[in-house]
């Protein structure tokens, strides 16, 4: 019904919105028709979009959680109109001025609307400034509201965002926990299930072929739906696969849930470094990143060491199985409570929809609204381009090579750590993977280094010439590349049971810090190279690195029993030292590689 305190015309709609309608007729639906920006005008009883300065009345009109939001900003859309009357007097001249001024509105610069005190007719000025250049933003695109809004996630509070960092880095390193734990029940399973000790190593390559496989799915749901769904189903399912293992009464249930323990394990390792990157600047992202990239290693080293106690006490080897599910449903419900959605084009999508509600103008959208899910285009950025990539850019393959051959030897280590101090040195089983304390400690130094060096030289030069150049990344990837064969050779020839343990225990820290400072700096390197085609690169990197951390297990331990302790690390440090100059090259050259690059915009 039509409110007597309004103006003649004018009437107020069951939304609360006031509208001035041809006629003044109050029977009007209160919704906007389906349309498109260029169907506003095109017809006299159409109703047309405006941006105004709202009354109290009508904002209080909103619910309480979008006026506030729209009386900060001084911004809401209302439906206005001409009467039939003043439209049949000056219909030959307004209908060309409609249309004139419809051509403005789609490129002209800030608009505002004012309702003036007419008795027949609604009199809407708008004041437009000079045409740019360029057309503008379309005002029914949402977008923040500033560089402080809020909502935006680069926004939160510094502490809130260390909690989420810690939070994401303890669901990694339980994953990666869960890769490497079950490897330590490889003799025991063996003998219960009647089969070779070599076969009950496919359980840890199974986990991680999962790895490989299972991120081109992840990454597209995480642009699709945002962080937190994909990342919390994986998770979820993942913790529920350990169940199965842990109660298994047969070798293939062992194997398919290995596998998909893997498969959905991955979500997290596949978003969270994009997740990080959702809400830190460039400086703490590069620590942020060293904090969850130290978690994909701790896990891993710290699977062995508990899952040998675990084995060979009372409770058996079914709990390390037993033990993932507890933390992996432990740390999901925190992280439930903890991690917020982070991807700004879902959130500015979800704003768009509160905005179409309150104010009935369909009409409004986030920029991902404008975008169709394409199967082809997911198929081509994260199947097809990273082969191709593969074959064309020098610097992604052989940064790929290394980074896999230092993978692979760190889920090889698993297999010859228990033959080094177990087997050659007689340890008892549990005591006897204590030295892998040392491949952690290394982790933690490599750490520290990366994040001196991020903090000193790495930002001077960012002040100093507002940018970096992406071959700085590869100085700390060089002392990695000097300390890991460093790290095998020392290992290698302290094996032997005369000489003390000491040494051979301490040669870990150097292949730990080689190990963390070549894989992750390997990674940030792909990352600046080939930035907006880096989930591409890091795709084929992933694939190939997780094939060969899953193959390397399954003949660690005939290259040890047959080479011995000594010549088989020797044989993979010198492989290393083979691939050393790899990050000097690039150093040198990589500025004229990427010049020639068909795929890395950093020229």
């Amino acid at each position: 019904m039509a409110d007597r305190n309004l103006e003649p015309g004018l009437t107020r709609s069951r939304s609360g919105r006031i509208t001035y309608f041809p006629d003044g007729l109050p029977d009007i639906p209160d919704r906007h028709p389906a349309r498109s920006e260029r169907q506003t005008f095109r017809s006299e009883r159409t109703l047309v979009a405006f941006q105004y300065e709202p009354d109290s009345d009508d904002t209080a009109s909103l619910d309480d959680d979008w006026s506030s939001t729209v009386s900060s900003q001084g911004t809401k859309y209302v439906s206005v109109g001409n009467s039939t009357t003043s439209l049949r007097k000056e219909r030959a001249t307004k209908q060309e001025n409609l249309q004139r001024t419809l051509s403005k509105l789609s490129r002209a610069s800030p608009l505002r609307s004012e309702v003036g005190d007419t008795d027949d007719t609604a009199a809407v000025k708008l004041e437009a400034g000079p045409e740019p250049s360029v057309p503008a933003r379309d005002p029914n695109v949402v977008d923040w509201y500033g560089p402080e809004d809020p909502e935006n996630p680069m926004n939160m509070p510094r502490w809130r965002k260390w909690v989420i960092t810690f939070t994401l880095s303890f669901v990694t390193a339980c994953i990666t926990f869960a890769s490497s734990v079950f490897s330590t029940a490889t003799l025991v399973t063996a003998e219960k299930f009647h089969t070779s000790p070599e076969v009950m190593t496919l359980p840890t390559s199974l986990f991680v072929i999962g790895f490989a496989i299972a991120p081109p799915i992840w990454g597209p749901l995480s642009e699709l739906y945002g962080r937190r769904t994909p990342l919390f189903l994986g998770f979820l399912i993942f913790a529920i696969f350990q169940i199965p293992v842990a109660v298994a009464q047969n070798l293939p249930t062992i194997m398919v849930c290995r596998f998909f323990g893997g498969v959905f394990g991955s979500a997290p390792l596949a978003i969270v470094g994009g997740q990080l990157a959702d809400f830190w600047g460039t400086l703490d992202r590069g620590v942020a990143i060293t904090l969850f990239a130290g978690a994909t290693f701790i896990g891993p080293i710290g699977g062995p060491i508990i899952g040998e106690f675990i084995v060979h006490s009372d409770l058996g080897w079914r709990w390390t199985s037993y033990i993932t599910a507890i933390m992996g449903f432990t740390l999901w419900f925190i992280a439930f409570l903890v991690v917020p959605e982070t991807y700004a084009p879902v959130l500015l999508a979800r704003r768009a929809a509160r905005i179409r509600f309150a104010t009935k103008n369909w009409a409004v959208r986030a920029p991902l609204d404008e975008q169709q899910f394409d199967w082809r285009t997911v198929a081509q950025k994260y199947l097809l381009r990273p082969f191709a990539m593969l074959v064309f850019e020098p610097i992604l393959v052989l940064v790929t090579i290394y980074m896999s051959l230092i993978y692979g030897i760190m889920y090889l280590s698993f297999t010859a750590y228990p033959i080094a101090f177990q087997e050659v040195r007689g340890w008892k089983p549990g005591v006897g993977s204590l030295p892998f304390l040392g491949i952690g400690i290394g982790v933690l130094t490599g750490g520290f280094i990366i994040v001196y060096m991020t903090k000193t030289r790495y930002a001077r030069l960012l002040e100093r010439d507002g940018k970096v150049v992406p071959e700085e990344r590869l100085i700390p990837m060089m002392i990695g590349g000097f300390l890991f064969p460093l790290g095998m050779f020392w290992f290698a020839w302290t094996s032997n049971p005369n000489i003390t343990w000491v040494p051979q225990v301490l040669a870990g820290i150097p292949i730990g810090a080689g190990i963390f400072m070549i894989f992750l700096q390997g990674f940030n390197y792909i990352i600046d190279v080939y930035l907006m085609y880096a989930n591409s690169a890091i795709g084929a990197n992933t694939f190939i690195r997780s094939a060969f951390g899953a193959g390397f297990p399954l003949f660690a331990s005939a290259l040890y029993h047959n080479l011995g302790v000594a010549w088989a690390s020797s044989l993979l440090g010198f492989l290393c030292v083979g691939l050393f100059p790899v990050p000097f090259l690039f150093y040198i050259f990589g500025k004229k590689i990427r010049q020639k690059s068909r795929y890395s915009p950093v020229k």
